[in-house]
């Protein structure tokens, strides 16, 4: 929670605004800022075609040339990795909030559980109304799991969290051998019918027929009120979504929780301490995705082993690649340069910014825009993402030069309190002389 303090000096009152830079942790926010425009550019083909696509490319997108350049660059360096840091990063700032709900006299745990009853609820309409690929609601739920652990010390949050994060591998390791079993049924001589359905409702879903593109393209070209229609009629899918992927992100927000309790993520490491997180966590990172990213390649994307390599083999290593990353950002933004500013104010409106990707990139891609869905390769649907990161860093920081928040972060607070938050800022009165 963010601290109002006032001083009276003379019969004139000095006031800092809420989100007064001296109320923020610098680190967090840049980290935040990077973490959610990587996020945006590998989410930006789950927007511009169908869904397969966005683990085997040969389903539709384009796969050689450019186009498997750019999946595999983003496989490299980008994919998981974002989603990992923007987990940790929650988990950091649940702790941040709940301290300083503390430290004000409030209860952390009713303030706590309040802020992510409202962000299920926003997560909900933005699955249902705007974009299928919705991670608040996973947010939401998971956070009211990862507070029960909030008061454990740093060794015990990191192993707890590790111990997450090998529950999902199991769950998803149960999963992709019943999807092994089905794809052998779906595959016999013999096959039935009951079998290739099942096999097609699953992972076979990943390979989908002239028909099913031409029936997913059609949909969302037409009115959004078919797409609505849509989601609303398969209501139910969000939930075992969730909970499939429950495991995993409390796991990393625990780990998130760690490094903010231990001074990692709030840059309080000596650089030679940072250094050796980079040297160490990207290199053994990127060894483990090129082998996935050539395993993909030559398996000509067999669906169940791309899953099984990327969801199951290289959580660990995406975990320890996502500490180096947040070593790496810290060091390069020490000084407060300009761009580094420029990212943080990002970070800050990390809300906004990512309802607000959702809402471009359906207009740009969906038929109630410019109905583009479809008709891009991958890297061409690419293209619009350094365009969305300059209009990110373009709109942050002057807003917040003016306002104490970005406007859906002011709607979630506001919401959460049960009052309208003060949005402007008030300029300072001078101390007398």
């Amino acid at each position: 929670m963010d601290v109002e303090a006032d001083q009276r000096d003379g019969g004139q009152e000095v006031t800092t605004p809420a989100s007064d830079s001296t109320d923020r942790i610098f680190s967090i926010d840049v980290i935040r800022g990077v973490a959610l425009m990587g996020i945006f550019s590998v989410n930006i083909i789950a927007f511009a075609m169908i869904e397969a696509a966005y683990f085997n490319p040969p389903a539709y997108g384009g796969w050689r040339g450019a186009d498997l350049a750019l999946w595999a660059t983003n496989m490299l360096v980008i994919d998981g990795k974002m989603r990992t840091l923007f987990s940790m990063l929650f988990g950091a700032s649940t702790l941040l909030v709940i301290d300083r709900a503390e430290a004000a006299g409030h209860s952390g745990a009713q303030v706590h559980v309040r802020r992510m009853l409202v962000l299920l609820g926003f997560g909900l309409i933005h699955f249902y109304l705007i974009w299928f690929g919705d991670i608040l609601t996973l947010y939401a739920v998971s956070g009211l799991v990862a507070f029960m652990f909030r008061h454990l010390p740093v060794e015990r949050l990191i192993a707890l969290g590790a111990a997450f994060l090998v529950v999902g591998m199991l769950i998803f390791a149960m999963f992709m051998v019943s999807q092994y079993q089905a794809d052998v049924a779906a595959h016999a001589a013999n096959a039935t019918r009951e079998a290739v359905k099942k096999w097609n409702e699953g992972l076979g879903s990943f390979y989908p027929s002239a028909a099913k593109i031409a029936e997913d393209k059609a949909l969302h070209l037409g009115p959004w009120t078919g797409l609505v229609s849509d989601n609303l009629k398969d209501w139910r899918e969000i939930f075992p979504n969730t909970l499939a992927f429950m495991p995993d992100t409390i796991g990393l927000m625990l780990i998130g929780m760690a490094g903010f309790r231990s001074g990692f993520l709030t840059g309080e490491w000596d650089d030679a301490a940072y250094r050796r997180v980079v040297k160490i966590a990207i290199p053994v990172g990127l060894a483990a995705c090129a082998a996935i990213v050539a395993y993909d390649i030559s398996s000509n994307f067999y669906i169940i082993g791309v899953f099984s390599a990327f969801v199951i083999l290289a959580t660990p290593f995406i975990t320890i690649m996502a500490l180096g990353y947040a070593a790496l950002i810290i060091l390069a933004s020490r000084r407060h340069g300009w761009l580094a500013q420029r990212i943080a104010a990002a970070g800050r409106c990390a809300f906004t910014n990512y309802l607000g990707t959702s809402l471009i990139a359906t207009f740009v891609f969906y038929g109630w825009g410019l109905g583009l869905y479809g008709s891009a390769s991958r890297w061409q649907a690419w293209l619009l993402v350094p365009l969305v990161w300059l209009v990110i860093l373009a709109w942050s920081k002057p807003w917040l030069e003016r306002f104490n928040y970005g406007p859906f972060e002011w709607a979630w607070r506001s919401l959460a309190r049960g009052k309208l938050q003060p949005m402007r800022k008030r300029r300072a009165l001078p101390l007398p002389a």
